[in-house]
């Protein structure tokens, strides 16, 4: 396992929405906050990103250019910054519905746009992505992201023209184009941060560290076998894991520890027991405690209260 994969499976839940969409100007979306993350893809054309508030000056889009929003903020999109901005309307599976335009087939002054959207549980944000921006934008360069632009490619085809088996390709697609666009920010595309996770996952000591952690959770590490996985000494591991994650190494492990478990009594009935062994506690009790002390409910509490659905998510396009 790796942390980035790790950080992911651990706050998706639902089904993600994709499809693409024509617009024909002027024209102008405005879509609400949320709790889910979304991305904006310009097949052809040219569009505006309105940033969430705070967060800029409107971003110029070209052919081929990608937003990803991973905290849900409201944002807008328009053919032109002065254009007003109607409110997006959903479907009851959270998919945008697209506003009415004449048919036709796509003119060279049309935008088509691809659209995506992900149920992502913040109650247990991972670290990795609570640190990104308000919005990432990568914009298109040649001979540049060429699996990011793949996956993007993979799922434009799928949308456009579905075929037997895309109902279960096009959700396989978008996690992994989720993937590809964190790991294009974080590893290549990033603003260059010596500190934070951007750091983190660009130190080797500090990444062999966490990827044992989160291989083996139930281990009863010491900081000692953590740093001899970094090829570190205790004190010099400890300084550098604790700058970069933000929090001392067996903080991160208790931290990591209690959000599998969460996950697991959400989508599982495993016993307590068998949960707390996973979670590397030796009985019920001294898992249930430190899982009352995370959560502020006990485990069987929180297990009941899984029923109370996901999250809605916005920013999922409906073709035009």
């Amino acid at each position: 396992m790796d942390v980035l994969s790790d950080a992911i499976t651990a706050m998706r839940i639902g089904r993600p929405h994709s499809s693409r969409s024509v617009k024909r100007g002027p024209w102008g979306v405005r879509f609400p906050a949320s709790d889910g993350a979304g991305f904006h893809v310009v097949l052809q054309g040219s569009a505006y990103l309105i940033p969430p508030a705070g967060s800029g000056a409107p971003v110029a889009l070209g052919p081929g250019d990608i937003v990803f929003l991973a905290h849900g903020n409201g944002h807008g999109l328009a053919d032109h910054p002065e254009t007003p901005l109607e409110d997006a309307q959903f479907n009851p599976d959270g998919s945008w519905i697209a506003p009415s335009r004449p048919d036709g087939p796509v003119q060279p002054a049309d935008t088509l746009m691809m659209c995506g959207a992900y149920q992502l549980d913040r109650r247990r944000a991972h670290p990795l992505l609570s640190a990104l921006p308000p919005y990432i934008h990568l914009p298109a360069r040649v001979g540049t992201h060429d699996r990011l632009r793949s996956a993007v490619d993979l799922l434009g085809a799928e949308l456009a023209d579905p075929q037997p088996g895309s109902d279960a390709i096009v959700p396989a697609l978008l996690d992994s184009l989720l993937l590809y666009l964190l790991r294009t920010w974080w590893l290549t595309d990033r603003p260059e941060c010596p500190a934070g996770w951007a750091g983190a996952l660009s130190d080797p000591a500090v990444v062999a560290a966490l990827r044992a952690l989160h291989e083996d959770p139930a281990r009863p590490w010491t900081v000692q076998e953590l740093g001899a996985q970094a090829g570190l000494s205790r004190a010099a591991f400890s300084r550098r894991f604790t700058t970069l994650v933000g929090q001392p190494p067996l903080t991160y492990l208790t931290w990591w520890r209690m959000t599998i478990a969460g996950r697991a009594l959400r989508e599982g009935d495993a016993p307590l027991r068998v949960l707390a062994q996973r979670a590397g506690y030796t009985s019920e009790f001294a898992f249930a405690k430190a899982f009352k002390r995370e959560y502020g409910v006990a485990p069987g509490q929180y297990r009941a209260g899984r029923a109370a659905g996901p999250v809605r998510v916005n920013a999922a396009c409906r073709s035009a």
